[in-house]
């Protein structure tokens, strides 16, 4: 292989590799912070939430995926309300209304497609 190529001989671009400090950082509600990383179909959302911080009832167009890493949260999608804890995963359909309410200090991960442009 040449160095700077994959496995599929398609150059890597200088994005390619990067610390998650060169995000884009935002708080979306009161005791919830994220750290987003683009690229150019695809975006991580690295969520921090406070305990007891709430993610309002919301719905976007992009399809989500996400994993809790640390933590407990009360995840309501739809009609749908479970409590999930450290490896339980989510898929949200765009268009469907969700909330989140942190039961304790917690990470997750959310993946979006396409990337949301109002994260960047």
């Amino acid at each position: 292989m040449i160095r700077g190529q994959g496995t599929d001989g398609r150059k890597a671009s200088r994005n390619t590799l990067s610390r998650p400090e060169r995000g884009s950082r935002h708080q979306i509600f009161p005791g919830v912070e994220i750290l987003t990383i683009a690229g150019k179909d695809l975006m991580l959302s690295v969520v921090h939430l406070e305990p007891e911080s709430i993610v309002l009832d919301h719905a976007h167009p992009h399809e989500q995926m996400g994993i809790l890493l640390d933590g407990r949260l009360e995840f309501t999608v739809g009609s749908v309300t479970r409590l999930i804890g450290p490896g339980d995963v989510w898929r949200i359909p765009g268009g469907v209304v969700h909330r989140v309410r942190a039961l304790e200090k917690s990470v997750a991960l959310d993946v979006f497609h396409p990337i949301r442009e109002d994260y960047l």
